[in-house]
């Protein structure tokens, strides 16, 4: 996995509401079936903050939960839409029909 599909899968995760790390990793695997390495999910949060697409929200003790930021969620639409094109492009060109 390419850390910038890293990223994305947390943006993906986060646009249902804000989440800390742990949860963050469940929603993943809920949604690919395999968990992010710690250093590719800390890493990916590490750099949508430095971006200003997610910003932390008070937590409970330990746990630091995030949220996407109005960007954030501008920048996922777009990317999610260009995806879906890409995704259609390449399944027509195999002739599949998408799920």
């Amino acid at each position: 996995m390419q850390a910038n599909d890293a990223q994305t899968l947390v943006l993906c995760v986060l646009a249902d509401g804000p989440l800390h790390g742990y949860a963050i990793n469940t929603a993943i695997e809920e949604l690919t079936g395999e968990r992010l390495g710690a250093g590719s999910l800390y890493g990916a949060l590490t750099r949508l903050e430095a971006k200003g697409l997610v910003e932390p929200v008070e937590g409970q003790g330990r746990q630091q939960p995030v949220r996407l930021t109005t960007t954030g969620r501008e920048v996922l639409q777009r990317e999610l839409t260009t995806m879906a094109r890409i995704a259609a492009t390449g399944l027509r060109h195999l002739r599949a029909n998408p799920a």
